[in-house]
């Protein structure tokens, strides 16, 4: 019988029956919230979780009860980071079973990264996409990408045309916005690219969670969006409550080691179900489902090409 799994449902309830034993699973952000539950969670069901982070001393206090976790330095915003920890796992050339590009960084000041990129799409795009294709050969036949998007795609689409807000005026959400439709649009692409040897990836929207991702968020901001959620709230539907962070994490532990490939490839998931397309600008204040644009196939095409040459590599 098929377990129906929904917005409450936590990690381990997700993995009841689930053995992992033999598998390995890179998880970037194991420094806090999400990826620290995703790591122990899949650590319980017997997986070995190799952890990425960028401040490796807050990642080994935050996994101190995480027995086995083995832990890597990367930072996420810079190219030569990444290419350093991605030269290092191929050197070594161990198989990975799931990869779940887990970190971000939400609504911060205008800056940029290492190389120049805008700090959002840069950090929660950009980096990813190099890591991830950099060790995509590792991945076994059958394994699987999972890429952390958000209900905020909604806030706005990619700009391929000033992905750096070169001409735009800077808005955090929507610099936010962006990079969140980039990690969806990532999923696609990369599933189109891998799915003929068994590979497949999903973006997974976690909910509405109070973890340090929204540590530059002022509490007006938090109570704004609250209020602007709660008015958007059909008619007849219960409140909008934060969930918890085992509740955040289910949908990647779902998406990643739970749900089929068939199920899941190329799509864009939440409260561990597939969502379906909802019409409407970018709007991040209506609550359930994805946007067409955050998961159109020829959108993700040109996204991976722009992707290509700001990172300075092919894949």
């Amino acid at each position: 019988m098929t377990k129906t799994f929904g917005a409450k449902t936590t990690t381990d309830e997700v993995l009841v029956g689930i053995d992992l034993t033999g598998k390995r699973i890179l998880i970037t952000g194991v420094s806090a919230g999400l990826g620290v539950e995703t790591a122990r969670s899949l650590t319980t069901r017997g997986a070995k979780v190799v952890g990425l982070a960028r401040d490796l001393a807050k990642a080994r206090t935050a996994t101190t009860d995480i027995p086995g976790i083995e832990l890597v330095e990367m930072d996420l915003a810079s190219l030569a980071s990444i290419r350093k920890a991605t030269d290092a796992f191929n050197a070594k050339g161990d198989k990975i079973d799931v990869v779940i590009n887990n970190a971000g960084v939400m609504a911060c000041p205008k800056g940029t990264t290492a190389d120049g990129f805008e700090t959002q799409f840069g950090t929660n795009h950009l980096g990813h996409f190099l890591f991830a294709n950099r060790i995509a050969g590792l991945i076994k036949d059958g394994g699987r990408l999972v890429s952390l998007s958000s209900a905020g795609h909604r806030f706005a689409d990619v700009d391929l045309d000033d992905p750096n807000f070169e001409t735009t005026p800077y808005v955090e959400f929507v610099a936010y916005g962006r990079s969140k439709t980039a990690n969806a649009l990532f999923a696609v692409e990369f599933d189109r690219r891998h799915k003929a040897r068994g590979v497949r990836a999903a973006a997974v929207h976690p909910g509405g969670i109070q973890t340090e991702l929204g540590r530059h968020m002022t509490p007006e901001m938090m109570q704004g969006m609250l209020d602007s959620i709660a008015k958007s709230t059909p008619a007849g539907a219960p409140p909008f409550e934060l969930k918890t962070i085992p509740q955040g994490a289910a949908t990647s532990v779902w998406a990643g080691v739970v749900a089929s490939g068939d199920e899941v490839g190329g799509k864009y998931c939440e409260d561990c179900h597939v969502a379906g397309i909802v019409e409407g600008g970018p709007d991040a204040l209506t609550r359930g489902g994805v946007r067409a644009y955050a998961i159109d196939p020829e959108r993700a095409k040109a996204l991976w090409a722009k992707s290509e040459e700001m990172v300075g590599e092919s894949f």
